[in-house]
């Protein structure tokens, strides 16, 4: 099955870190043609420079900048022709009570997580439903259960989700699958990169990042379902946890969660 994205062209946001870097590797690894953007021109280089003969585009691109998904899109076409599969991966989190926040770093998180999503998903829509292909969004828990210190982050998840089911039962006839993933607590640099009440990295994570899923494993599991044609991955005991009880029990996971992430009344996660 390894074979299923070989000559694929598959476009993944956000490939220079983490989850988004995990999945350019694997895809590469299994013969498919590969697109892939961030923001740091650098790290796009060592990228291409660590597979020089393999399909792979690399462009610098803000992807809560429309013209620079339009750009990428385009650019990738051009290059390969087509878009198989589009992973919307690239995101920002943030860390901060609301009480604290500026609207802005709100707007900025909405603008990556979901309006970075819409972007590349329409100018990639015609290839897409043209090669009966697969649109992917990376979500997370934030998108099942809102989370405190999180709002903006929980906002542009929810938003993503619930977008991607509408667009999902629009495209049922065309033989388009949608699906959305929720890694759960996975190793990524997503919370360091996470921004403050102001806007700005925190740079930090208080998280212990040793007892979470790699982002290779994490990779895996989407790449599987990807070619499974699968609506929903939940990934992780505590994300399939979170799930069942915000679901089932939402009280309760009121609770839960706020024990979590508080400490004598103040965010500590």
């Amino acid at each position: 099955m390894v074979d299923y994205f070989k000559n694929k062209v598959v476009v993944v946001t956000g490939g220079t870190e983490g989850i988004g870097k995990a999945l350019v590797i694997l895809l590469i690894n299994q013969g498919a043609k590969v697109a892939t953007c961030g923001r740091n021109h650098d790290k796009l280089y060592q990228l291409q420079t660590e597979y020089p003969s393999a399909n792979l585009l690399t462009v610098v691109a803000d992807v809560s900048n429309e013209n620079d998904c339009r750009h990428f899109i385009e650019a990738t076409i051009k290059t390969f022709g087509c878009v198989d599969v589009l992973i919307n991966n690239a995101g920002v989190s943030m860390r901060a009570l609301f009480k604290d926040t500026t609207p802005d770093v709100i707007k900025k998180v909405m603008d990556i997580n979901f309006y970075g999503t819409v972007y590349c998903t329409k100018y990639a829509l015609d290839s897409i439903i043209r090669k009966k292909g697969s649109i992917v969004g990376v979500s997370s828990i934030a998108g099942y259960r809102g989370l405190p210190g999180r709002s903006g982050y929980s906002a542009s998840k929810f938003a993503v989700q619930g977008w991607l089911e509408a667009l999902r039962t629009e495209l049922m006839d065309d033989g388009v699958n949608v699906m959305w993933v929720c890694p759960g607590f996975t190793t990524s640099n997503i919370r360091n990169a996470a921004l403050n009440k102001e806007g700005n990295q925190h740079g930090e994570t208080p998280m212990d990042e040793g007892k979470m899923m790699s982002a290779e494993e994490c990779a895996q599991h989407i790449l599987t379902s990807i070619r499974r044609k699968k609506r929903t991955l939940v990934l992780t005991f505590t994300g399939k946890r979170t799930v069942f009880m915000q679901k089932f029990f939402p009280r309760l996971a009121d609770k839960f969660t706020h024990k979590f992430f508080f400490k004598e009344g103040k965010l500590i996660k």
